[in-house]
């Protein structure tokens, strides 16, 4: 499994689980989470091979900033 990691502008846990389900309804295989304590508002995605463009445009799609940290 990998694990990506992205920096977002997302404030409230119901964004959180509207993004969530916009993308398990592509990837219903993800394990996805937010942590909105940390400074980033950090996106985690964990698969097999996470297809970390398709993320973040979805995420950009919905009105948020998405950018991946390596």
């Amino acid at each position: 499994m990998v694990v990506e990691i992205f920096k977002t502008n997302v404030e409230k846990a119901a964004q959180t689980n509207y993004i969530i389900a916009v993308i398990k309804r592509q990837f219903p295989s993800y394990k996805i989470n937010f942590d909105l304590e940390d400074c980033d508002k950090i996106l985690r995605v964990e698969a097999v091979e996470p297809q970390w463009n398709v993320i973040i445009d979805y995420v950009n799609r919905l009105g948020f900033s998405c950018i991946r940290l390596e």
